[in-house]
């Protein structure tokens, strides 16, 4: 057992869900009026599709598969991928905490309708439509890939990789067309994770930066 545990000793930093989950929990439950509603005219353009429910749904297994992966497999790239993604996490909580914030694109959706219809309606119920600047479910699945893309385990996995973009991008879609976000979410998500990047990557953002300019000079 002591062998064990000294293995995996690295899991403590997991348990940043006993600060994330009460935190999110307190939001959820007090921040529900007078807060900023989040609404652009490019909202109104983007269709409601329950089908997307699928790939918001894998967001989970798609972050708690990345994670499994890297613990058991790789302890730089997991706990670059924790630090990525908890720091970000708790920038989106600060920003929750001191600007209260929410969005009114729900539509009213009848569970009847069909099981992904029922889905919907299932986490209407369970999910405000607050808190929701900047989207996790954007900024982790943007981080997710980008760990899988910095990895040496998927450097010549051609189809994890594109599957990796795949159901990111499907899952980033799935938050404006199931009307859980505004496109404002989105694009805030994605600055934070462009933000942070080169703070996660170090030596590494540097030595690309690096490339670039010398490809840029001898063009």
């Amino acid at each position: 057992m002591k062998q064990l545990l000294q293995k995996y000793r690295h899991a403590w930093i997991l348990l940043y869900g006993f600060i994330y989950l009460p935190w999110f929990l307190y939001l959820e439950k007090h921040v529900t009026r007078d807060y900023y509603v989040l609404h652009t005219k490019l909202d109104d353009l983007i269709p409601f599709s329950e089908y997307f429910i699928i790939p918001y749904f894998l967001w989970f297994l798609y972050v708690s598969a990345a994670i499994l992966f890297f613990f058991f497999k790789d302890r730089q790239d997991y706990y670059r991928l924790c630090v990525y993604l908890f720091t970000g996490m708790t920038l989106s909580l600060i920003i929750c905490t001191v600007f209260h914030n929410g969005t009114d694109l729900r539509p009213t959706v009848d569970p009847e309708k069909n099981i992904f219809s029922w889905m919907v309606w299932k986490l209407h119920q369970a999910d405000t439509s607050t808190n929701i600047f900047p989207s996790v479910h954007v900024f982790n699945s943007i981080v997710v890939h980008v760990s899988v893309m910095k990895s040496e385990h998927f450097k010549n996995r051609r189809f994890v990789r594109t599957f990796s973009l795949v159901l990111a991008f499907s899952i980033c879609m799935s938050t404006v067309v199931l009307k859980q976000h505004s496109i404002v979410d989105v694009m805030g998500s994605i600055l934070m994770a462009y933000g942070l990047y080169p703070v996660i990557y170090g030596h590494q953002y540097v030595r690309e930066q690096g490339k670039a300019f010398t490809l840029r000079r001898s063009a």
